[in-house]
């Protein structure tokens, strides 16, 4: 009986605290049924990854950076102003939100190169490190070595030798195995400084949700080339080939100009957040902006280009809802046709009457989405959303070629979203990621171009055959769809 007396005053109590919070509707109904459907181990499961609680020590240092952060913001302001009479007006709506949100501006003068090979990739960032002369600043999501990694890494121990400055930020679970290698520690002592961002253990998760991951894929070589987008430091010959889902298929930028001083920003700043306070102590880091360190990898770059782009960093320690905001008003930006992949595609209900309302002003939506990917329960909370999707008019296409870890948007043709965002509930809500919009019609037709290669390698669902499929098939889709929020 008091077994019974305690499971229920834990649900009661949990389920006030859920509603209390008024978070969005989805998240808050996937918790109520976790809490109440399941005894005892509901209650755990919402006390470890229910809340966005970030480490005490982070927050700390958070507060500590914030102000000496905003005064490098506002540096940026008149860096390299932008001439939007020369482009799209929908965008103008958009740059405003965003620097509302993040307080980092679009700045023109960038030359920006898509890179669609992996080889090409890794081979760029490979030459750029070799031919550094002060700083090589790289951050991951995974890092797995073998394959042309290991290129990456020897290539690195000679830029350390050259006295260069080498920085590498992994994500605690995302690179747990790289972390606790012979390789990395074999790399520390060559002289590159290898740092665990937000660290996950038994211990930690008692006082901080450990699935809430830095999941932004930024390289910064010698503050004047950056690279970001989709792929991780891994080689896709080599990585999970045994998931059954075929090669990841990805695409990054190479960056030169104004951008890349907020790029390089970003990364000082999460590397601040994150090492250890004997290591980098917190007055340090006005210290460095002011005498160098930092200053020689943000300092403003000269105009290389012809293309607008704005940085836009985001996470739960920084605006919660800003990503998710921002491709809410790209949607409603697009007045012809709108193109986006991703491989996890869980849209909450906002995104879902947003993508239904550009059918109906009479916009091609498309969605790419991998055939496979390398989660079941986010294949099943996709699936429960396509015949909603189709029904409208959105044309959804299924990619054949391998797991589609690419993560782009493109309006009109005429600008761009690009970057590590997926378009689910984590990449909105728990993940720290990296997005550029870019304010350039000739780089949007080319990745306008490149998505074509993808729906060409892809089959459109037919929804008639889709509809067909069984009852017991509808119950897991629906059933996983009541806790999608939480994958």
């Amino acid at each position: 009986m008091l077994l019974l007396l305690a499971d229920l005053f834990i649900r009661i109590g949990l389920s006030i605290r859920v509603i209390m919070r008024k978070r969005p509707y989805g998240v808050s109904l996937a918790w109520l049924v976790v809490i109440l459907v399941v005894p005892f181990l509901g209650g755990m499961f919402y006390l470890l990854f229910g809340e966005n609680r970030l480490p005490e020590r982070r927050k700390d240092r958070a507060k500590v950076s914030y102000n000496t952060y905003l005064r490098w913001q506002k540096t940026l302001q008149n860096r390299a102003p932008v001439s939007w009479s020369k482009i799209n007006p929908e965008c103008i709506p958009l740059n405003r939100q965003a620097e509302t949100l993040v307080g980092i501006p679009a700045m023109a003068g960038n030359d920006i190169v898509l890179i669609t090979n992996p080889e090409e990739i890794l081979s760029s960032i490979i030459e750029a490190i070799s031919s550094s002369t002060s700083t090589c600043y790289m951050q991951f999501y995974i890092w797995q070595e073998g394959g042309r990694v290991d290129k990456v890494i020897e290539a690195l121990k000679q830029a350390a030798a050259r006295g260069v400055t080498c920085r590498l930020l992994l994500d605690s679970i995302g690179s747990h195995d790289f972390l606790k290698s012979k390789i990395a520690s074999d790399m520390q002592l060559a002289g590159i400084k290898i740092q665990e961002s937000l660290p996950a253990g038994i211990i930690t998760a008692l006082f901080s949700r450990i699935d809430i991951r830095n999941h932004r894929k930024l390289v910064v070589i010698d503050r004047e080339i950056a690279f970001t987008g989709s792929q991780n430091m891994v080689d896709p010959e080599i990585f999970k080939t045994d998931a059954g889902v075929g090669k990841w298929i990805d695409t990054m930028v190479k960056v030169r100009g104004p951008v890349v001083e907020c790029i390089a920003g970003t990364f000082i700043s999460d590397w601040f957040l994150d090492t250890d306070a004997k290591q980098f102590p917190s007055e340090s880091l006005l210290n460095d902006i002011k005498n160098g360190d930092i200053v020689n990898d943000t300092h403003p770059n000269p105009i290389v280009g012809q293309s607008a782009i704005q940085f836009v960093p985001s996470g739960p320690g920084l605006v919660p809802d800003a990503i998710h905001n921002l491709l809410l008003t790209t949607i409603y930006a697009a007045r012809q046709e709108l193109v986006l992949t991703t491989p996890y595609f869980i849209p909450d209900e906002p995104l879902l009457a947003a993508l239904k309302a550009a059918v109906q002003r009479g916009v091609n939506v498309k969605i790419i989405i991998p055939r496979n990917n390398d989660s079941l329960l986010i294949r099943y909370a996709s699936r429960a959303r396509y015949q909603e999707l189709a029904d409208a008019g959105v044309h959804i296409f299924l990619f054949d070629g391998g797991l589609l870890h690419s993560k782009t948007i493109t309006v009109d043709r005429d600008f761009s979203l690009f970057g590590s965002v997926n378009l689910d509930m984590r990449s909105f809500w728990l993940n720290f990621e990296a997005t550029l919009l870019i304010y350039c019609k000739p780089f949007t037709e080319e990745l306008f171009a490149v998505q074509q290669e993808y729906i060409e390698q892809s089959t459109e669902l037919d929804i008639e055959f889709f509809s067909q499929r069984g009852s017991w098939e509808k119950f897991k889709e629906n059933t996983v769809l009541l806790v999608s929020p939480l994958l």
